[in-house]
Order: C-alpha cells, then sequence, then structure tokens
C-alpha cells in the first residue's frame, strides 16, 4: 500500500529545545502514530513486480507470559527491525511482523493458579506485549500478526492436521502421498493386505487398522512420558536431562498409553540430509543431526516359544550384527509388549537365585520389577555406573547364528523408547551388558580379538571391549565363519547371511521416536476427529470434513487438568474436555447419515501452531486457504535448484535447537510433498542471538531477593541490611531480576534502548545488562540532535557549503564499513561508525546538510523516532524508513596518506605520514633520513633494513 502524503508538525515545545527523555516522549509516539496511519512498513500479499529483491525476516514466535517484555526479550526483535529497516532502504520488499504462540501448559497452569479462564488471562499479556512492542517503534507490517489462540488460525492448524492425518509415507516415491491413493492400492489388489485376504473381504475395523498402521498422523499404544503432577503426557524433548518436566519440575514416568503420533520417523534421512543445504549454524544442525540419531544396523529375529506354546519372535536392532556369536542372553524393556507372553507358570529347572529376584514365580518377580521400573525416570534408569537390576522371565529365546538358548530377562537399563525395546546382549562387548552379566553370573563369550595386554582369566576383568576394527574370532556355524575377517567385512558377511536366511535384514534406525502428539489439557486446539460409538466402524478414527472447521474449544466452567501426586505412577490421564458431555458425544452427518459420535477429548500440543505460523503471515486474511500460493511461492518459493526456499532469515534462541526446528521442518515437508508449498525448508537462513544476562541475588538461604532493591557499596551487595551474593545470568521473573525495557524508554528513550541493545556487543554473543552504560548511547543521540538542532533556538543549523575533503573522506568512509557490517548483522561495530562520524561533525564549525542527512539516514534504522524528527525539520516531506541508503563514493575509501610505523631493533622511533601506494625503496630512503632514526642510530651503521610498505620499516643497526 502507497505512503500517504500527511505530514505531522514537527515536535519543538521544549523550550531548552534539547533532546531529552520529555522530547523522547513527544516524538516517539507520533512517529508510531505517522508510520500506521501511512502504512509505511506494510506489504502486499504478492507485490506487483514480483523481480524486485525481496527479504522475509522471522522472528521466532514469542510466547506472551505474564510478567511481559524484560530487556532480554527485546535484543532479537530490535535486531531483525533493523535489518529490515535497513533491507527497505536498499531497495528490498520487506515482509517482517510478529504474532503469539499462545496456546499450551504455562498459560493454563497460570489461569488455573489464578481462577481466570486461559483465553482472558493469555489475551490480557499479548495485550501487554503489542503495548510494549508499540512502544520499542518496530517497523512490522502489523496487519499480519496471527495469534494461535485465534479461532481463524487454529482452524488451519487443524485442517494442516488433517492433511497429516490422510497422508501416508510412500518409500518407494520418498515422499507423503494422499491416503486415498494407498486405499486404491489395496482395492485394486496392487498392495497385499497382511494376511492375504482381498481388500473387499476385510471389515471396516480390518481395513481401518490397516490404513492407520501407514497413516502419518495415528493413534498407538506406546510408551509415552507421563507426568502425574501435570496430568499430562509430553514429548522426548520437554523432558528435561534430569528425567523431570520442562513445565513444573516435576518427575516423569514412563507408562503405555494410547496417544496421538506422528510418523516423524518416515523423514528422518530428508531431515537429516537437507541440513547440509541450510545456512544454518553448525551448532544447531550437530544438535539436530544427534538427536535424530541415524545408526546402520541390522534387524535379527530372535525366535522364542511362548508360555501358551506359540511362537514368537523378538526382533533386535544392533549395529555390531558381526557380535551375534557371543549373545548369551536376552533383555526387554519391562514395557515391552512380549514380555506377559514370555513370564513361565515356574522357574526352570537350574535357575539361579539371582536371577528369580527372590520371588516364588517368574509372574511375581516381573510384576514387582514392573513396578519398580515404572517409579524410575529415564534418566535413573540409564545412569552410568548404577548397580543392574533385571529379573528372569522363565523363558529361553534361540540365538539364530548357533542354536543356543539364551535367557531372556527384563530389565530397566533397556528402553521402549530406544531401537525395537530389546536388545541381544554380548558382555564381552559392552560395558552395560557386561555389569549385568557380572550381576546375574552370566555367560562372557569373545568373539571380537582382545587387545594383547587383555586378562586371560574371565574372573580377572574389569570391564568390557569394543572393538571395530580386531578381528573376528570363535564366530562360526556350518553355514557361515567369520574367523579371521576384519570387523567391517564381518558386518557385511553376517547381514547378507541373515538377510538370505529370513532371519534378519540390514537396515537404518534413528534415536529419533514419533512424535507424541496429544495432550491431556483444556487450552490447546481441539482434534477435528471423532469416533462412531456404534456400528462395524466403532472407536475407528474418523477425520471432520473441512466444512466442518474449525472445531472450537467449548466453554467450560471447569478447565483445571486432573493431576496426581508427582510421584503416583499408577495414575493415568483425565483430559478436562472429558467433563464437556455436550460437545464431546454428538450426532453429526459425515456423508452417509446422521449417526452418534465421540469427540477426541486430548489436545494438540503448543507446537502444533509454532509449526506453521509462518506460512499465515504470508496471508494472514485469506479465509479460503492456509496460505496463498501465489504468496508462498514470492515470498519463500527457492531461487534455483539448489536453493530449498524458506524464510530468507529467521532469528531466535539456540534453546529451539530441537523442539520447533525439528517440528516445523516435519510439517513443512509433509506441506511441500502434498504440493501445498514450493520450499521444501521452512527456514533457510537461521541465527542465533546472544543472551542479555543480568545480576540476581540470593541471601544466605539461596533464596533469590529482589535485585532492584539490592544496594552496592564498596564491592559488596546488601538487601534491606543484609549481605546478599551476586549472580549473572539469565534474566527472569523467578530470578527477581527483571528489568522492564518500559523503565528505560521512560528515562531516556526507545531510540536509546534500540542503540544500547545493538552496541553491547556482537549480536550472537550473550553480554551482561548495566542500566549506567545506557547513558553513552542517549549521549550520542543527543549529539546526533545537537549536530542538527540549535538547543537555544530550536532552528536547524545545518548550512548548505559542501563538506570539506576530510569530512567526505569520514562520511564515505562511514558509509562503506556502515553497509558491510549491516550486511553482516555487526550492528555494534556499524554504531561505532556512526558515532565516529558524529564525533567528527561536532568538532566542525558548521555541519554541511549532505553528510548531516546522510549520517541520519543511516543512523534511522537502530534509532528510527529521532531519525524521523530530524529528517521532516531538514525539509523531507516522506518517511526516512522510505530514503535511498547512502552509497560510498570510491574516490572518497582511498586514504591520501598513511601512518607508516619506523623502528629501529624493533623498538618505533618514529612515524611518518607516506602515500598509500610509495615504492618501497622510496620509503627505505625515507626511514633512514628520518630524525628518529638518525637519533637512534647514533651514527651506527645500518646491517639490513625490513620494509612492508607502505606501513612498517624495521632498522637493524650494525
Amino acid at each position: 500500500m502507497s505512503e500517504q502524503t500527511t505530514q505531522p508538525k514537527p515536535a519543538s515545545d521544549d523550550p531548552k529545545f534539547r533532546y531529552t527523555a520529555s522530547v523522547a516522549a513527544d516524538i516517539e509516539p507520533k512517529w508510531q502514530e505517522y508510520w500506521a496511519e501511512n502504512h509505511t512498513f506494510e506489504v502486499p500479499d504478492q507485490p506487483a513486480d514480483t523481480a524486485e529483491p525481496k527479504a522475509y525476516i522471522l522472528d521466532m514466535f514469542p510466547y506472551p507470559s505474564g510478567a511481559g517484555l524484560h530487556v532480554g526479550h527485546p535484543l532479537g526483535y530490535i535486531a531483525t527491525d533493523v535489518l529490515g529497516r535497513y533491507k527497505m532502504m536498499t531497495g528490498h520488499k520487506v515482509l517482517h511482523t510478529i504474532g503469539f504462540d499462545a496456546f499450551g501448559l504455562a498459560a493454563e497452569q497460570y489461569a488455573v493458579e489464578h481462577g481466570i479462564h486461559p483465553r482472558v488471562s493469555t489475551e490480557r499479556n499479548i495485550a501487554r506485549y503489542k503495548e510494549q512492542i508499540h512502544r520499542i517503534g518496530f517497523g512490522h507490517d502489523t496487519r499480519r500478526g496471527v495469534s494461535t489462540i485465534d479461532v481463524s488460525f487454529y482452524k488451519w492448524t487443524q485442517w494442516i492436521f488433517l492433511q497429516i492425518f490422510n497422508s501416508w509415507y510412500d518409500d518407494q516415491a520418498d515422499r507423503a502421498r494422499p491416503i486415498s491413493m494407498l486405499i486404491q492400492q489395496f482395492a485394486d489388489g496392487a498392495r497385499r493386505t497382511p494376511d492375504g485376504r482381498a481388500w473387499q473381504a476385510l471389515s471396516g475395523q480390518e481395513q481401518a487398522a490397516i490404513i492407520d498402521s501407514y497413516r502419518l498422523a495415528y493413534i498407538a499404544e506406546a510408551p509415552v512420558n507421563w507426568c502425574p503432577g501435570l496430568g499430562t503426557v509430553l514429548s522426548n524433548e520437554e523432558v528435561t536431562a534430569d528425567g523431570r518436566s520442562e513445565r513444573g519440575n516435576f518427575p516423569v514416568f514412563k507408562r503405555n498409553l494410547r496417544q496421538w503420533m506422528m510418523r516423524i520417523t518416515k523423514y528422518g534421512d530428508r531431515l537429516l540430509a537437507d541440513l547440509d543445504r541450510l545456512d544454518w549454524p553448525e551448532p544447531i544442525k550437530l544438535q539436530q543431526r544427534n538427536w535424530i540419531g541415524r545408526s546402520e544396523g541390522a534387524r535379527v529375529h530372535f525366535g522364542v516359544t511362548a508360555v501358551d506354546g506359540s511362537q514368537k519372535t523378538i526382533e533386535i536392532f544392533t549395529t555390531r550384527p558381526d557380535t551375534l556369536f557371543g549373545a548369551t542372553y536376552m533383555v526387554l524393556a519391562p514395557e515391552h509388549e512380549l514380555v506377559d507372553s514370555f513370564v513361565a507358570k515356574e522357574w526352570p529347572a537350574g535357575t539361579r537365585e539371582k536371577w528369580t529376584g527372590g520371588h516364588a514365580t517368574p509372574a511375581e518377580a516381573v510384576a514387582a520389577y514392573r513396578a519398580q521400573a515404572a517409579a524410575k525416570s529415564e534418566v535413573e534408569r540409564q545412569t552410568e555406573g548404577r548397580q543392574k537390576t533385571g529379573v528372569f522371565t522363565g523363558t529361553f529365546a534361540v540365538n539364530p547364528v548357533d542354536g543356543q538358548g539364551v535367557p531372556v530377562f527384563i530389565a530397566d537399563y533397556v528402553l521402549m523408547g530406544y531401537g525395537t525395546g530389546a536388545i541381544m546382549a554380548v558382555p564381552a562387548h559392552d560395558q552395560r551388558d557386561f555389569e549385568f552379566a557380572q550381576a546375574f553370573d552370566l555367560p562372557m563369550r569373545i568373539v571380537v580379538a582382545p587387545p594383547a595386554d587383555w586378562p586371560v582369566d574371565v574372573a580377572d576383568w574389569t570391564e568390557s571391549y569394543d572393538s571395530k576394527t580386531a578381528q573376528i574370532t570363535d564366530s562360526a556355524n556350518d553355514e557361515i565363519t567369520l574367523e579371521g575377517l576384519p570387523v567391517p567385512a564381518a558386518i557385511r558377511a553376517i547381514t547378507e547371511w541373515l538377510q538370505g536366511k529370513g532371519i534378519g535384514e540390514g537396515t537404518v534406525t534413528y534415536r529419533l521416536r514419533d512424535w507424541l502428539f496429544s495432550r491431556q489439557r483444556y487450552w490447546g486446539e481441539p482434534f477435528p476427529i471423532v469416533y462412531p460409538v456404534n456400528g462395524p466402524e466403532a472407536g475407528v478414527a474418523k477425520a471432520l470434513p473441512e466444512s466442518m472447521l474449525p472445531l472450537e474449544l467449548p466453554e467450560v466452567e471447569d478447565f483445571s487438568p486432573k493431576t496426581f501426586e508427582a510421584g503416583d505412577v499408577t495414575s493415568a490421564p483425565e483430559p478436562p474436555l472429558a467433563r464437556a458431555a455436550d460437545w464431546v458425544n454428538v450426532t453429526l452427518d459425515l456423508g452417509d447419515g446422521p449417526r452418534q459420535y465421540h469427540r477426541e477429548t486430548n489436545t494438540m500440543p503448543q507446537w502444533a501452531g509454532s509449526c506453521w505460523y509462518y506460512l499465515r503471515y504470508l496471508s494472514p486474511g485469506d479465509d479460503t486457504r492456509f496460505v496463498d500460493a501465489a504468496a508462498e511461492k514470492y515470498w519463500m518459493g527457492p531461487q534455483d535448484a539448489e536453493d530449498t526456499g524458506g524464510v530468507d532469515l529467521y532469528v531466535g534462541g539456540a534453546e529451539h535447537a530441537v523442539l520447533h526446528l525439528l517440528y516445523a521442518r516435519f510439517w513443512h515437508k509433509v506441506l511441500f510433498d502434498l504440493g501445498h508449498v514450493t520450499s521444501a525448508e521452512p527456514f533457510r537462513k537461521l541465527y542465533n542471538q546472544g543472551m542479555i544476562q543480568g545480576a540476581s541475588y540470593t541471601d544466605a538461604r539461596g533464596v533469590y531477593v529482589e535485585a532492584s532493591r539490592v544496594e552496592e557499596r564498596d564491592g559488596a551487595f546488601t538487601y534491606e541490611g543484609e549481605q546478599v551474593t551476586q549472580h549473572f545470568g539469565k534474566i527472569g521473573k523467578s530470578l527477581k531480576n527483571v528489568i522492564s525495557p518500559d523503565d528505560m524508554i521512560d528515562e531516556y528513550s526507545a531510540d536509546t534502548l534500540r542503540i544500547y541493545e545493538m552496541s553491547m556487543g556482537p549480536l550472537d554473543m550473550s553480554k551482561p545488562w548495566d542500566t549506567r552504560a545506557s547513558i553513552g548511547s542517549f549521549r550520542f543521540l543527543q549529539r546526533l540532535w545537537r549536530n542538527v538542532i540549535d538547543e537555544e533556538t530550536g532552528e536547524v543549523t545545518v548550512v548548505d557549503a559542501e563538506p570539506d575533503e576530510a569530512t567526505l573522506r569520514a562520511l564515505h568512509k562511514t558509509i562503506d564499513g556502515a553497509r558491510a557490517d549491516m550486511e553482516g548483522m555487526r550492528f555494534n561495530t556499524a554504531i561505532s561508525k556512526l558515532i565516529e562520524l558524529n564525533n567528527h561533525l561536532t568538532r566542525l564549525p558548521a555541519v554541511p546538510r549532505s553528510a548531516a542527512e546522510a549520517l541520519v539516514v543511516l543512523t534511522a534504522p537502530f534509532a528510527p523516532h529521532i531519525a524521523e524528527e530530524l529528517w521532516s525539520r531538514l525539509g523531507h516531506d516522506g518517511s526516512v524508513a522510505r530514503a535511498a541508503y547512502p552509497v560510498a563514493n570510491p574516490a572518497y575509501l582511498v586514504d591520501e596518506t598513511v601512518t607508516c610505523v619506523v623502528q629501529v631493533a624493533g623498538k618505533v622511533k618514529d612515524r611518518l605520514e607516506v602515500p598509500p601506494g610509495i615504492a618501497q625503496d622510496a620509503l627505505r630512503e625515507l626511514a633512514l633520513a628520518s630524525e628518529g632514526v638518525q637519533r637512534a642510530l647514533e651514527g651506527r651503521g645500518v646491517r639490513a633494513v625490513i620494509v612492508r610498505a607502505p606501513k612498517l620499516v624495521n632498522v637493524v643497526p650494525a
């Protein structure tokens, strides 16, 4: 939208006409209103001239907490605003806005604690954030901001969920496809059903079960992270390294529960491979690679006769199938679905006492051990060096390479969340297996050549050993021998043999697990899913048609989740929505006549909306589709065959390395596969800003005290007369060290806040906040004002005379350096250059208009309000935000002279001003003739002269 011509009158009511906080308080709201009225930062969804350069600059979705913004929050927002304004001044169409990630546990917990509806508290928090953001003066296209709790937004979140639900991953095509294609393949006979029956011969429930096993969004009975203290399940990424909830710090336990899952593992290879195509910080890429955790190896099938006489198979994954001959026992996770079928009625003859756990029967032993394991977090179960525990199931499996029986144990050091939840144990070559074998008197068999100094007697072993290069020993049967082979060759040989026998195959596995996608909370997006109450498809998940979207959250009086004692591992989720009976139980016509249905009572996790919000920014007013196709292609489409496409620059904290970034990449790739977007990745360039750190203080009890009331005297800190200890780190409400940006704006100005935060140091580094240091930024703005405005009269003082040579050189060097710094997001050094130029102009008897105007434009991205005011007073009608960024004249970038340091015996004795292109011989003669060198030589001869023209000469005396 074009800028209107209305122009506010300059503010100059201060009697002293000096730039003060009072003057800033008049200027800043005035120009913010001007930007809004004149649509200064608004851009169309798709500009008429799509060949124009563009920049889609994105901030990570903020969560609006009740405490409002503190001074650390705007760091990244100011940086993107500075860059966006610069890009706009260099001829780019810039899309830059901000919205709010407003669903989730934190908002609901706050609402429950304070007895108010989460929508009320969340909207109040959003209003507070918007007020603070407005005061800082961001150049946002405010029409585009969205909140995940807006019904018009989460309608499309639900729609995207249905696209995923109605898709499957075609391994042959290596992409997602509509589920209708899969159904057609089964119906046509092109794809066989699991038991070979014709598709038409299957019942509705049987067909649904097969299709659901392929869906990218599916329901499964799976081991999940159950948090009784929160009353909900959590994804792996929401559990800390200490086995506690990220929200609330409650203990988390493994439970088998029926939950919604996302089949993100199907995208493991693509998520890994495309990292190489992204302009992201290497540490973030490494964290994603480690989280995905790709491993090559083999799946191996161990046959077992179950207690009821049926034949079962335990499938394990191993990266070392070459050690199969060394497997002497097996271990299942206590939660493994096959455990119950292996629990013998009585202990087999010869069972060692250590295997039974002191119980009379295997059933007693397994039940007691399962209860014990359920009370432990994953971290506790995985702790290195912990005494290994477990019990024997009473059943033996068969090692497929030698036919030997191996006892099947359950033990808590094996987790269902990794691999298949079952392992073959090779105690000679794995430390955890070694420790378990020692604890339970299990045999150890060497199948990889040991080091030369390895103990011969097993009783002397204190640890296992592993080797990826040694030769294989004692590994042969009638059909294959691995003896004498190096490990890599042995792995290939045994894998081919297993595959040929139909008892294993080479495969790839991942540390990444399918994404747990349901929460037992009220404050989240409802699933657009219903279940028939009766009939042949009773209990089968059915998608609501698009015409029934959005499915809105019901208004309920009691939205509190059912929580439990933090250690109550026997508890089970009770979703708050289940209490809304009139909403849950409905009669709907989904195309086959009115029927009774039961709605899904779980809600989506907070991550759902943040997986795609950047797409909604492109066309937020479109009621017919989640994003306009032409807008997505213009703002995010790939620029060439090698480009993934995506947002041009994404700025946010490194703490989102796995959670948000991985989830958003997965959702985006599904949308790409289905043809809804042209970009293969959501964020082509990622930049992590550092953290602004603040001082916090603890008393003798270790309790945090209010930082604003701490007094410093002679290097000591006191609070209400008592000495306290200072810490530097995060700023946060719990640390009682929140510093509001409003305070600095009130005391100085929003422009001072912006200049100070951008000048504190490199953007990607953490740095301490010091309110006292911000006075330097304020004084810079005062000197800038003084260079244009007479503080006594309020008149503009610049002159129309041409700048002198020195000023031209200072100006164009600043322009050249500032451009390079802005492109590299080195905002602190750009500000330093502006300060130097400003100081140069201050020393002139009169400031040339051309120099003053250039400096105002250069300053505008950092301090837009004062720049607008000065630009207006200098006689310009339009916004300085639309002014062209200056271009340096190369003629003024070459120094007339440079300073040459002259040394004698390595010590500086003189300095000479010489032409930059001076020849080495000429510089040698000048240096030898200088007074400083002559005095230092004191008549001595010269042994050598080392010349590094034009900046250094070193004379070596004889």
